[in-house]
């Protein structure tokens, strides 16, 4: 027993990791944040940043940059290292590189004696979390992906902005792979309880294209942001700090992550974006939602693309 501090482990400080961190002082979520990257130089830097700003933070918290080893006393570590997606990539073009990166960080982990959650969000975050899975021998319930919490976000906010609604009250999930074969599940939409069809009736100058294009900006929201900005961080920090808050305060909290899936929604042996209760343990269960027959035939196929990639992996223990 450490007294009940809980120590979060972020490895990693690139756009993603440094937003996180960022984020995670805002919201005071932990009482331990220790930073590890082999940037030595810049990871020192965003660790002296961050702690004067403490002054300015909702809690205390004591932030350093360390190495492998401050793994041993983590509650969770979040892996947002690796090479990152540049434009004209898809996110899948980056597991042979990412791959190779992920094995030398998970078992330098696993070798401090680590026994907490993994939270990963490196792409293709899908093929990563089973990686890391592998690679840690950790139960698949306390290995955990970003997947669709960010797809899911900006569902949720550009449909409250086509009905002018708040995004908070605006419940519609992405799910599948983080990426191109992603699907909106539009049977089990609504705001404010009333579906998003009922929702179009009284919205007099509503098309059906409209809805469609809103998916398509969804869907291809990172390669927009890619080729304007270089690349994609403040969405993703903040769906990650929601995921550690929902961990470190056992929430029970349903969240859209990159869950194993034994069964159901008639897949095995994947992690894909669907939605999850998510607590201190991990993973407590994975919410099986009841599909549309071409929405279960578009999850299906996003499976089957992560199931493929996934056996050209050569290197991953039995």
């Amino acid at each position: 027993m450490r007294n009940q501090v809980n120590r979060v482990a972020l490895i990693g400080t690139g756009f993603v990791g440094s937003s996180y961190a960022f984020a995670m002082l805002n919201q005071g979520v932990c009482e331990e944040f220790v930073m590890i990257d082999l940037n030595k130089e810049k990871s020192e830097g965003d660790a002296m940043d961050l702690n004067h700003g403490l002054a300015f933070a909702p809690s205390p918290t004591k932030i350093w940059f360390g190495d492998y080893s401050d793994c041993k006393d983590a509650d969770l570590v979040v892996i947002c290292a690796g090479a990152n997606q540049k434009p004209g990539e898809t996110r899948l073009d980056l597991v042979e590189k990412n791959t190779a990166i992920f094995k030398g960080i998970v078992e330098q982990v696993m070798a401090s004696g680590f026994d907490g959650i993994f939270l990963v969000a490196t792409n293709p975050v899908d093929i990563l979390t089973y990686v890391t899975w592998k690679f840690s021998g950790l139960p698949k319930e306390r290995v955990i992906g970003s997947g669709t919490i960010l797809d899911t976000a900006r569902f949720r906010f550009l449909l409250g902005d086509y009905f002018n609604v708040d995004t908070r009250n605006v419940h519609a999930y992405i799910i599948g792979e983080h990426g191109d074969t992603e699907l909106p599940v539009w049977s089990h939409a609504d705001i404010a309880g009333r579906t998003i069809s009922d929702w179009a009736k009284n919205k007099p100058d509503f098309k059906q294209e409209d809805l469609d294009q809103l998916f398509i900006n969804v869907r291809d929201a990172a390669y927009q942001i890619i080729q304007r900005k270089g690349a994609t961080f403040y969405g993703i920090a903040m769906g990650l700090v929601r995921v550690t808050k929902a961990i470190l305060q056992n929430e029970n909290s349903v969240l859209t992550v990159s869950a194993y899936l034994n069964n159901q929604y008639g897949q095995n042996d994947v992690f894909i974006g669907v939605p999850a209760v998510v607590n201190r343990n991990g993973i407590r269960e994975v919410v099986e939602i009841s599909l549309s027959q071409v929405e279960q035939e578009q999850f299906n196929h996003s499976a089957e693309v992560l199931t493929k990639i996934i056996k050209t992996i050569s290197n991953l223990p039995k």
